[in-house]
């Protein structure tokens, strides 16, 4: 099988010859691995299964001041620490501006250069467009967290017209996307804290369940799977994911949530795509934990090349298999340690 069959006989409840995987690194970590391995293009050589990428301009991000970014919303995000994405230090809008704010573009061809020229270099892999800061995200990235989470209570007019402007957009960005190669939308959109759902369930199946809906639906009509990332502890809200059309949940976070159990609950409606702890295991653990991590998943999840050799046909293909990725982590012997299991 090649990659790309290997993560769409997972999507669809098929047995895959092996797990699919793929691998990606903030600038710390990916630093470390290239002074590692003397290789700054070692990425190239991972063969992810899947891909990535973002409807964004070439130059949607310029240096405003030193270690002070801006994005295409007009949001400065200081850099001084976190080079990866780091800490909004604006407001873009307020309950009494949200109807005059000028949104980017989203039918720019320059947001859409690169889909094109990603699927034509990767033919043997997953493409996935992806949104990120796709809606609770993007609002309090805009108008504040504590606005946000306010208005969701004490001034509801303002919060639905702010989220009706974001999935207006997205609607738009996944029209155009999937007029182009790909096999998925990515939504990225942290709901959780390490003790649940930031603004409680309740408020989230007011604000957020009907516009995903929406957002799933228009990609589910072209024929893409739908992935959703949240970090956190949200895994009460795994019925109301599955009943708005979701294939895929990133990050599977074990510190936060019982894998296995999870996997055990959902996984004959969900694929999961994450499970490897990049809290605890990849920062700190030695290569033999590392080792005995990857393989214990292996061995629990159908996708497993030990489980499959083991279990009767018709339970292995009834079930979804598993996509293991690692966003965050920091010892380059661990990574390289789990790259080496996936890779098999």
């Amino acid at each position: 099988m090649t990659n790309r069959e290997r993560a769409l006989a997972a999507l669809n409840h098929e047995q895959p010859d092996r797990t699919p995987y793929s691998i990606s690194f903030t600038q710390p970590a990916h630093a470390k691995l290239a002074a590692y391995y003397g290789d700054p293009g070692f990425e190239d050589h991972l063969e992810n299964c899947l891909v990535s990428i973002a409807p964004e301009p070439e130059h949607a991000w310029t240096e405003v001041e030193p270690d002070i970014w801006q994005d295409s919303f007009g949001v400065r995000w200081d850099r001084s620490v976190d080079k990866d994405i780091g800490v909004v230090c604006n407001c873009s809008i307020t309950p009494d501006t949200v109807d005059d704010y000028v949104w980017p573009d989203p039918d720019d061809p320059a947001r859409y250069l690169g889909v094109e020229r990603l699927a034509a270099a990767e033919p043997d892999a997953l493409i996935v467009g992806s949104i990120g800061f796709s809606l609770f995200e993007r609002a309090w990235t805009l108008a504040g967290m504590e606005t946000i989470l306010m208005a969701m209570v004490a001034n509801k007019p303002f919060i639905n017209r702010l989220l009706d402007h974001i999935v207006a957009l997205n609607l738009r960005l996944v029209e155009n996307l999937c007029r182009y190669d790909i096999d998925a939308i990515y939504f990225g959109d942290d709901w959780g804290s390490q003790q649940g759902v930031l603004m409680g369930e309740d408020l989230w199946r007011e604000f957020i369940k009907p516009r995903l809906r929406v957002m799933y639906g228009a990609v589910k009509a072209h024929g893409k799977f739908v992935f959703q990332h949240s970090c956190g502890k949200v895994d009460s809200l795994f019925p109301d994911l599955i009943e708005c059309g979701l294939d895929v949940f990133n990050p599977f976070q074990p510190e936060v949530i019982d894998v296995f159990e999870i996997k055990r609950r959902y996984g004959d409606r969900l694929s999961f795509h994450g499970g490897i702890s990049t809290q605890r295991t990849l920062p700190y653990a030695d290569p033999d934990e590392v080792r005995v991590q990857v393989r214990e998943l292996d061995r629990a999840h159908p996708s497993a090349r030990r489980q499959r050799a083991g279990q009767p046909d018709g339970r292995v293909a009834g079930q979804r298999a598993d996509l293991d990725h690692l966003p965050r982590a920091t010892q380059p012997q661990q990574e390289r340690h789990e790259a080496r299991l996936l890779l098999g």
